[in-house]
């Protein structure tokens, strides 16, 4: 079964929107960690917003990563787009979580949900999130949409955490299933 893994950059309050993020020079240890999240992806599952921001970038970028960045299987919860066209690209039928858990039973490697906080949201209180994997900058927003709901508390196991020169910390946690 795929696993499906969040991944977001964050703020040390929990604070999610790249335009609240401390300016933070990006060094060889973070490359590392995208790219290696690459090397384990086998499909990116995108809000809207998101998708349209990142169909309207990637596309034109050239390089190894973005090949294979490009070259993924992108799956689109929206329910307003008709189509995408930034290929291989499919909009995803149905309620959110029943088209996620089919996903996630179907041959390929790990689903990664990138930004998309409102997709995020949701998976992690449908209990379909193996993995969160952060960025976490150093500094505090105070303010901005968070990654995790303020009404809905999620226990977190620590898988690891690596502290890079320039202050960003990266975390990776499982979620504990509800009991």
């Amino acid at each position: 079964m795929r696993e499906l893994i969040v991944t977001e950059f964050i703020t040390v309050d929990g604070i999610a929107e790249h335009e609240q993020l401390p300016n933070v020079a990006w060094n060889d240890a973070m490359n590392k960690f995208k790219e290696d999240e690459l090397a384990d992806s086998g499909a990116m599952l995108l809000g809207r917003v998101t998708y349209e921001i990142f169909a309207g970038h990637w596309p034109s970028e050239t390089g190894d990563f973005a090949d294979r960045f490009n070259a993924l299987p992108k799956y689109v919860a929206s329910t307003s787009l008709e189509t995408v066209d930034w290929e291989p690209a499919e909009i995803l039928d149905g309620p959110l979580p029943e088209a996620v858990a089919r996903l996630k039973q179907q041959a390929g490697g790990n689903i990664y949900v990138h930004g998309s906080l409102s997709v995020a949201r949701q998976l992690l209180g449908a209990g379909l999130v193996d993995r969160v994997r952060l960025l976490v900058y150093p500094g505090a927003a105070s303010r901005g949409k968070q990654l995790f709901p303020s009404d809905a508390p999620v226990a977190l196991e620590l898988v690891s955490a690596m502290p890079f020169d320039n202050g960003v910390v990266a975390m990776e946690y499982r979620p504990v299933a509800k009991t």
